[in-house]
């Protein structure tokens, strides 16, 4: 159940960006009865792992055609940024895996939230948007004077409301943290 929350996270959130269809089936284990759960479950964490790289794969493809639109860059421009762009999109995959993480500790812990794992994931969430904060102010020095302050604040408005749309998705998909039973309040 808790690999499926997972799944459905993730591809909910990556659909409403992305845009490209595709469903986790359930029950999807291949193997066969003779092989232990953990074979299984790892068959399982791989195999939604393979739809979370597609997903991506088509996010990002998605991402830069609406960044490309909304930049309006003429030719020395995209010269320019389109290189600088690609590597913030690898310097924020590198956050996107710890978002990831993130999602399926939550996951893995829902049914048996205790105080020790809410502030431990709580202070990982704000550590994530911390961390992505200093990415893109890091990036907009580089578009700043690699080209212009004007373009440099137009790539973080469409990063700022790119990433809030996908922000938004997560949380949707998420149900909020519920208090353990044995938990003081």
């Amino acid at each position: 159940m808790k690999t499926n929350r997972i799944c459905v996270v993730f591809i909910g959130c990556l659909l409403a960006s992305g845009g490209l269809v595709a469903r986790c089936p359930d029950g999807q284990e291949s193997s066969t009865p003779t092989q232990t759960q953990s074979n299984s479950k790892s068959d399982q964490e791989l195999n939604i792992q393979a739809y979370i790289e597609l997903l991506r794969s088509d996010l990002r493809k998605s991402k830069s055609q609406v960044v490309g639109q909304v930049m309006q860059l003429d030719a020395a421009q995209s010269a320019v940024f389109w290189p600088i762009y690609k590597q913030f999109e690898a310097d924020l995959t590198k956050i996107g895996d710890r978002i990831a993480s993130l999602v399926s500790d939550y996951a893995d812990h829902y049914d048996e939230m205790t105080n020790e794992v809410a502030d431990k994931l709580a202070n990982e969430l704000l550590s994530i948007e911390q961390q992505r904060n200093n990415l893109k102010r890091e990036y907009y020095q580089k578009f700043k004077k690699a080209l212009d302050p004007i373009t440099a604040a137009r790539f973080l408005q469409v990063e700022n409301q790119l990433e809030r749309l996908v922000d938004l998705q997560v949380a949707s998909q998420l149900p909020v943290v519920q208090s353990s039973r044995g938990e003081a309040q």
